[in-house]
């Protein structure tokens, strides 16, 4: 299982949980909620925004899910934060983790709809394995069904955190993400053990 970020790392700590993770069935509106939220990221930062794109369970059709939105937004340079921190906080999202030992990972929370907004340096090598884990679940209904099987078996799971129902997940992610890049091993969490955050 994968390491928690270290306290450093928090700005805004994930609130208290304990328990099963609750799964929502597809919900059509969940691509549509995603362009809303896109809309107001682009609003607020312009072409620094360089890419964009709807991540996570929410945007693969017909698979269960954290009825949460999961976006990818690549900037020029994720360690610059001035260059689109401020932006987005008055657009409403919330800086809630800083991971400089994961790819400069910067975590931004919304709300209405609920979302995680992980931001990147846009040629972070993070992103192609993210949005091939993506399309490959999109295009082949035996692995989307692997995995949403699995995701139900642990979620009925008792959980001290959700991190660590998100890392349980590790294993299988690192399968399909293995065939989606053509079968060369590399793992979706950018290491070869999948010690990493995922």
């Amino acid at each position: 299982m994968s390491p928690q970020p270290p306290d450093s790392d928090w700005i805004v700590p994930p609130a208290p949980f304990s328990g099963q993770i609750h799964l929502a069935d597809y919900d059509p509106t969940w691509p549509a909620q995603y362009e809303a939220v896109a809309a107001r990221i682009r609003g607020a930062i312009g072409d620094t925004a360089l890419l964009l794109e709807h991540a996570g369970s929410t945007s693969v059709p017909g698979i269960a899910a954290k009825n949460q939105i999961d976006v990818v937004l690549g900037v020029p340079d994720a360690t610059d934060e001035d260059a689109y921190v401020p932006a987005l906080e008055a657009a409403g999202f919330e800086l809630a983790i800083r991971e400089p030992e994961w790819f400069e990972h910067r975590l931004f929370r919304g709300r209405d709809p609920k979302v995680n907004l992980h931001t990147y340096s846009a040629d972070c090598e993070e992103i192609p394995r993210m949005l091939a884990f993506r399309d490959w679940l999109r295009t082949h209904p035996d692995d989307r069904e692997l995995y949403e099987r699995e995701k139900r078996r642990l979620a009925e799971q008792h959980w001290d955190t959700v991190q660590d129902y998100a890392d349980a997940k590790t294993e299988v992610i690192r399968e399909i993400v293995g065939r989606a890049l053509a079968g060369d091993g590399t793992d979706v969490h950018g290491t070869d053990d999948g010690a990493g955050r995922p």
